[in-house]
């Protein structure tokens, strides 16, 4: 061969071998061969997601971690993107990974999701397939711009996993519904292109994998354990594997292998196509493998010459969806928005018709120009209680809250209301067992029109038709939507059908909408034919709202430049009305709102008000919630808040002068009918008619005092002069006005034979006592000193509140109604200010110059320097503590430990919140804790004991958990233990309360059933009564050394006097008692049922039939004396000083602590 021969010779051998080069990358590149015979597998499990190489199967990599329920997988290799969704933390995020370096967790989706079960990523345009397999939809969203669109939502039941064709257009995915089968659709979600490809010898279909390179789907079904294939069409179906399959889950393919993960083996496993098995176990995981892809570029082949929405995004304002040929692609609208009118590339950025729905503590938005009806949650915060809302039109807000009271009179329950701005009127519904009906009013509130009142029972929602002028509204009771023209003539009935509860009701166009609350459905008629449904299974519907952006609004007057109104301008059928919004008040020009110096507030019965004294007349009620019977008002013009008392919650409350704010201040009251603010001091005192006594707090609750206890016969009205130290009150009892120290102290008559006097006010400037008497009617006046007592105003019905502002004195009478001025000095120039206030109670004035009445006392500055309580005294001032506190030689202080101190009222209050059901209490003296048996929550808490208010709940510490049916528990001191009964395990047990370990069952036998308990401290003695066996048991604390003291059955308390050594319990309507060595067993008491037995100090504290007593135990035959400030008994223990070593005798020093459960109190006395 000669030279030039073997050059071409070479030459040909390289140009072949780089033809065969050529095509093999051809090949791989096409998928017709790859080149990775070990791909690298990316798969999911329900807490992070994991790559492994499988030619190093021991070495799996964790990318991402903390999950909460980790479920679908994919990937964009061309942006080296993971994407993957999680089911409990509603998500589908997505990071960078290049298998060397990690990004940062980006969101894609977060609204709308609940199980987001099945992940697909479109490789050509970037796009995001999923299915929910709780929604029932299947949706696409891109990656980088987040447009979203549902394209499938009918028939889909429970879709699982889901793949795309981009080449093709296709998508394919599972549902293993009620009807399972594989469907294949257009990637643009055309449902022309929907086919159901596999319905026949199917079950649960789960994953499922495409073979690009030959048109092929393969997927597993875990219930027939198989992976089977079939084409593109649905054709050519055949089984691959078969055998020894247990739970397959997810299924990818890869190079003519299959690989799945399984639920039941916690295992990828792999099967070989091309030589049909065997199949093999690759890997173990820990947690149970997921979702599986093979994560490899040849995957993901991108096209060599143009392709469909590769250049300027197709042409489409927002989604470029591909498609199957032969358009290849088609434009489209995020979900909720439609095309241009005339266009088929561009969309509008927002809907233009909507839906929005109050769900409580959320408010969602649904379009109304897309098919689907796709619900999405707008982001608010701090929503609790949306059950109406509302669209403005003008300004594109969204309202689900009220800003003005305009009618309070004669309203049960109002439910729903309707404006017609142009004719100026308003509607509303009242939902009214006795009384339901529709009204109409002018949107002043004027000119108040009953329209509908019969065949009524309970009228929800009202939609008004502006255009015909008529009136719709839906009855939950009679399941029923209703038309009448909106003066209530011809009245029919629209629609009956399958109604359960309608709560929300609106039109827009021809279509009526309507929630359903017992069916969780929004559904919609043509007003004149059929129903379709909008929304199924949506939680917590209440209010709708449907409305059209960009409409052309009527025209009223208050639409041009609010018709000079400063601030809120009402049309109304004549003329338009501006108006103000609460702290506000008209001036004389009828239009600007200003800021008064002063004004009236005033109560009355479950209302309470604002009154104008300086400019137009006006009422304006406060929307403060949960109002009952309001029997007491003050008000703190420096802090700018209300102060009231609840008679029938038993409460003193607070909130803002406009009404906002409201807090609950102070619990468990009698009957207070007085509440006077120290503005000095920061203190708030109060009169109670009910336990006779007067008292004081902090203004925000903490530290609460009795005062004044003894000899007071029904204290009403009562205010305070802090300069000078000194309180007055009147008592509708003796009929008389007292005064006394602002500390409690020397307490004396200064007006005798005033008659019943239910408001009285001091004259700051003149030191003189305005009060209001009932027989014989009349207000009157006298100086501070006792002097000057005359007759100011005679001529008056009942004047039941009175107070002062500058030279005037103003009063409210309880039968007219009329609220009127007067001049101070000679009651002269009388001036209606106010009518149609019947029953009015309090009275009372807010004023600029009122929040600084002089010096004030010497509280004033840094609270006197007292830890708790300062309180002004004639002359002088002297630190307090809260009742059963002791003040500490420093006299600025107080001993952090409740002890009976002598000169003091012997019950007190100890403010711990929200108990409910409670069985059995319990104190420790050592770390001041407080425990009680929780029924309802089945636990025994605990809670340290403070000088403020505190939470049962929020406070407290769980000691022992799981108890079914807790019946009673005692404490064993010095020993650090807890011994409890429950009455389903009838045992005996304990628990260390230092640590919360539980030492065991105690006791427990045939036909033992421990109830009662009580505990020897010094002698180590637990007793209990059997009520299977009838007696009164004494051991030792492991339960061991068991001695009989009395045959005892029906025992309904047990009670230990540990000083005497004596025990008492009651039985069958006495009170019994035996020494502790058995002997000397007697009846100390009979005279009914008893309960909560309690004994210390030679008495016998119990709960009797009616009201809790006191027994002396000292003198025989002796009455038991009822305690009327504590009424419904259940629990009593004596608690005492106990030192932590072992001593041969103890002294207690102890007070009883008493649960009042109406009212969930704990009582000291």
């Amino acid at each position: 061969m000669t030279k030039r021969r073997r050059i071409l010779h070479a030459d040909k051998i390289i140009q072949n071998i780089m033809n065969v080069f050529c095509l093999l990358m051809f090949l791989q590149l096409k998928g017709f061969y790859a080149v990775v015979s070990n791909p690298i597998l990316l798969y999911s499990t329900a807490s992070d997601i994991r790559v492994v190489n499988t030619s190093k199967l021991s070495k799996v990599n964790t990318i991402v971690k903390d999950l909460e329920q980790g479920s679908a997988v994919d990937f964009l290799h061309r942006k080296d993107l993971i994407c993957w969704s999680d089911q409990t933390a509603e998500l589908i995020q997505c990071m960078s990974y290049n298998e060397t370096h990690v990004g940062d967790k980006v969101r894609i989706v977060s609204d709308g999701l609940i199980t987001p079960t099945g992940l697909a990523i479109d490789w050509y345009t970037d796009k995001l397939y999923w299915t929910d397999g709780e929604t029932n939809r299947i949706e696409v969203i891109s990656i980088e711009q987040r447009y979203r669109k549902v394209l499938f939502w009918s028939e889909v039941d429970l879709a699982r996993a889901i793949a795309v064709v981009p080449k093709e257009g296709l998508m394919f995915w599972t549902d293993w519904g009620e009807v399972p089968k594989i469907e294949r659709a257009g990637m643009n979600g055309d449902p022309a292109t929907r086919k159901v490809i596999v319905k026949d010898n199917i079950s649960w279909p789960n994953g499922i994998t495409v073979d690009y390179d030959n048109n092929l789907i393969y997927w597993v079904d875990a219930k027939l354990h198989f992976v089977d294939v079939i084409d593109f069409n649905g054709k050519n179906r055949k089984n691959v594997v078969k055998e020894e399959l247990v739970y397959p889950y997810a299924l990818a393919f890869f190079n003519y292998k299959l690989y799945w993960t399984d639920w039941k083996t916690w295992s990828i496993h792999t099967w070989d196509i091309s030589t049909s098995g065997p199949m093999k176990e690759l890997i173990k995981s820990d947690p149970v493998p997921v979702d599986l892809k093979v994560y490899d570029g040849s995957k993901q082949v991108m096209p060599t010459g143009d392709y469909p929405c590769k250049e300027n995004n197709g042409g489409c304002s927002h989604l470029c969806l591909l498609a199957p040929k032969p358009a290849g692609y088609q434009c489209a609208c995020p979900t909720g928005c439609k095309l241009k009118e005339g266009s088929n590339t561009t969309c509008h950025n927002t809907p233009q018709s909507l839906l929005i729905v109050a769900q409580r503590s959320a408010i969602s938005k649904i379009s109304l120009d897309s098919p689907d009806f796709t619900p999405y949650t707008l982001h608010l915060k701090d929503l609790k209680r949306a059950l109406t809302v509302d669209f403005d039109p003008k300004s594109e807000y969204i309202y689900w809250a009220d800003n003005l009271v305009l009618i309070h009179n004669d309203l049960y329950d109002p439910r729903a209301i309707a404006l017609h701005p142009v004719a100026g009127w308003m509607f509303w519904s009242d939902w009214n067992e006795k009384k339901p009906k529709i009204e109409r009013a002018n949107l002043d509130g004027t000119a108040r029109v009953l329209l509908v009142s019969e065949r009524l029972a309970w009228p929800n929602g009202i939609a008004l038709d502006t255009v015909k002028n008529k009136l719709y509204w839906g009855d939950a009771k009679t399941h029923k939507i209703e038309v009448c023209n909106m003066d209530g003539t011809e009245r029919k009935e629209l629609h009956n059908s399958e109604i359960l509860h309608i709560f929300g009701l609106t039109l827009l166009g021809e279509h009526l909408y309507w929630t359903d609350m017992q069916k969780r459905t929004l559904d919609r008629i043509n007003k004149n034919t059929e129903r379709q449904a909008v929304v199924e299974q949506m939680a917590n519907m209440m209010g709708v709202k449907a409305f059209r952006l960009g409409e052309t609004l009527p025209w009223n007057p208050c639409a041009d430049n609010n018709a000079g109104c400063s601030h809120l301008c009402f049309n109304t059928p004549d003329k338009h009305i501006c108006s103000c919004p609460i702290g506000l008040e008209l001036s004389k020009d009828k239009k600007t709102c200003v800021e008064p110096e002063a004004f009236l507030v005033y109560s009355r019965k479950n209302v309470i008000g604002h009154m104008s004294i300086e400019n137009e007349q006006s009422d304006v009620i406060l929307p403060i919630r949960d109002l009952k019977e309001v029997s007491a008002l003050a008000v703190h013009v420096a802090g700018n808040k209300l102060y009231w008392s609840d008679a029938k919650s038993k409460t003193i409350n607070r909130c803002s002068m406009n009404g906002s704010n409201m807090e609950k201040v102070l619990e468990w009251m009698g009957l207070v009918e007085g509440i006077a603010i120290d503005w000095s001091g920061h203190n708030i005192y109060w009169t109670d008619t009910a336990t006779q006594r007067i008292e004081v707090a902090r203004l925000d609750g903490s530290s609460r005092r009795t005062l004044v206890w003894q000899g007071l016969k029904k204290p009403k009205s009562i205010a305070l002069d802090p300069k000078k130290g000194y309180m007055y009150w009147s008592e509708l009892g003796s009929k008389s006005i007292k005064r006394a120290g602002m500390d409690g102290s020397s307490p004396t008559v200064i007006f005798e034979q005033v008659g019943k006097v239910h408001s009285i006010a001091i004259d700051y400037e003149r030191r003189g006592l305005y009060w209001a008497a009932l027989d014989p009617p009349a207000i009157e006046f006298a100086y501070l000193n006792g002097t000057g007592r005359k007759t100011l105003i005679n001529n008056v019905s009942m004047p039941y509140t009175l107070t002062l502002y500058n030279d005037k004195i103003y009063w409210g009478d309880w039968n007219t109604g009329i609220v009127e001025s007067a001049s101070k000095t000679t009651g002269s120039g009388r001036v209606t200010v106010g009518t149609g206030l019947e029953y009015i109670s309090e009275l009372k004035v807010w004023g600029r110059g009122r929040g600084a009445r002089g010096a004030g006392s010497q509280c004033a500055a840094d609270n006197g320097g007292c830890a708790h309580l300062c309180l002004a005294a004639p002359g002088d001032y002297r630190c307090a503590c809260p009742a059963h506190y002791r003040l500490n030689s420093d006299n600025l202080t107080c001993d952090g430990r409740i002890v009976n101190t002598n000169g003091e009222c012997s019950d007190a209050y100890i403010p711990l919140t929200g108990l409910k059901n409670v069985k059995a209490i319990e104190y420790d003296p050592v770390d001041k804790h407080f425990y009680w048996m929780d029924e309802d929550s089945h636990a025994i808490r605990r809670v340290p004991i403070s000088y403020s208010s505190i939470s049962a709940i929020s406070n407290s510490t769980v000691v022992v958990s799981g108890l079914s049916r807790p019946f009673h528990m005692v404490l064993d001191i010095l020993g650090r233990a807890l011994y409890w009964t429950c009455s389903d395990t009838d045992s005996i047990n304990a628990t260390s309360i230092d640590n919360n370990s539980s030492s065991g069952v105690i006791l427990r036998g045939e036909n033992m059933m421990p109830r009662f308990l009580a505990f020897h401290q010094t002698k180590r003695f637990l007793i209990w009564n059997d009520a299977g066996l009838g007696v009164i048991m004494r051991s030792n604390v492991d339960g061991r050394g068991r001695v009989e003291l009395a045959r005892a059955a029906n025992v309904t308390a047990l009670a230990l006097d540990a000083a005497a050594h004596t025990l008492y319990w009651a039985a069958a309507r006495q009170i019994h008692a035996v020494d502790l060595d058995g002997s000397n067993k007697r009846v100390v008491w009979q005279g009914g049922w008893a309960g909560a037995l309690a004994v210390w100090g030679g008495w016998a504290y119990f709960s009797g039939a009616g009201a809790a007593m006191r027994l002396a135990l000292g003198r025989r035959e002796a009455p038991a004396q009822p305690l009327p400030h504590v009424p419904r008994l259940v629990a009593a223990r004596a608690v005492g000083k106990v030192p932590t070593y072992l001593p041969t005798s103890i002294y207690f020093h102890a007070c009883s602590i008493l649960i009042h459960i109406r009212h969930s109190k704990i009582v000291l006395i």
